[in-house]
């Protein structure tokens, strides 16, 4: 492994009444270049927590983040991060809110090219046609559609998703899902994306990190997945080892969950009625 991204022995802590509250400890895991790892775990586990800090968001109390062999501090344009809410300035159109991240990662480049670099990544998505709509004229999914693209014309070392299809609907997300493989599997961006959705983590990514519960969370465990690229929807969920994937996975989740949480036999009816829309969808 050539650990493109490498975290090592990250902690955090915040305050609290009587002292200070243990989120994260002694978090590792390092990425390979081009490789897209999914970040599983309950939630309030501290899955997010981990992301920010990679993004420079929020400082680690001990610990290191390097990216291309290089500590890092603070946000930067070598990270392109997609978040569950894109975040996009309600008063510009969806090109000029993806221009706004080529202009500080091309700032020598002429106008025109600007432009080019940033139709494309919308072409890329899917969004050309409502490249002059604001944000208030598109749907929750077109508006994620923008974020993407906006996010892979930075160039980005690393590609950050914090739970970016979390507040859509089942059918865009399933939509979304296959725009994300298809740009990704282009670029080939080094990927680390966290979801509570086990079939999504198995969907999109090369390995999957399973983070135990809060409180000083760490990784608990890696499952390497083995479908080839590039993916099939239908051809992922009918391949023999699919269902095994998913078994462990739950089982760790389930291992996992505190007392009052929802029960393993309710978790599993869910996820199973979240199976077959996806494979309705895959028909």
């Amino acid at each position: 492994m050539n650990r493109y991204l490498e975290l090592w022995q990250l902690t955090k802590t915040f305050p609290a009444p009587g002292g200070a509250a243990v989120v994260v400890e002694g978090f590792e895991l390092a990425l390979s270049q081009g490789e897209f790892v999914c970040l599983v775990g309950h939630s309030g586990c501290g899955k997010s927590t981990v992301l920010s800090m990679v993004a420079g968001l929020v400082e680690p109390t001990s610990g290191g983040i390097c990216v291309a062999g290089r500590e890092i501090s603070g946000p930067g344009p070598d990270r392109g991060v997609v978040f569950q809410a894109p975040c996009l300035l309600p008063w510009l159109t969806a090109l000029e809110n993806v221009l706004l991240g080529v202009e500080q990662v091309h700032p020598r480049a002429s106008r025109a090219r600007q432009r080019e670099i940033a139709e494309h990544h919308l072409a890329r998505v899917g969004l050309m046609e409502a490249s002059e709509r604001k944000p208030g004229e598109l749907s929750a999914g077109m508006r994620q559609r923008v974020g993407i693209a906006r996010a892979f014309a930075l160039s980005p070392k690393v590609l950050l998703l914090d739970e970016p299809f979390g507040m859509l609907d089942s059918l865009t997300r399933f939509e979304l899902q296959e725009v994300l493989v298809d740009v990704w599997s282009t670029e080939r961006t080094t990927a680390f994306m966290v979801t509570h959705d086990v079939d999504e983590a198995l969907f999109l990514s090369d390995r999957v990190a399973m983070m135990t519960s809060d409180p000083a969370a760490r990784v608990g465990g890696i499952l390497e997945v083995p479908f080839a690229r590039p993916r099939n929807r239908r051809e992922v969920m009918v391949h023999s080892d699919y269902y095994d994937l998913r078994e462990q996975l739950m089982a760790f989740l389930e291992s996992q969950a505190r007392p009052d949480s929802t029960s393993g036999n309710e978790a599993s009816l869910a996820l199973d009625g979240a199976l077959e829309g996806e494979l309705a969808v895959a028909d």
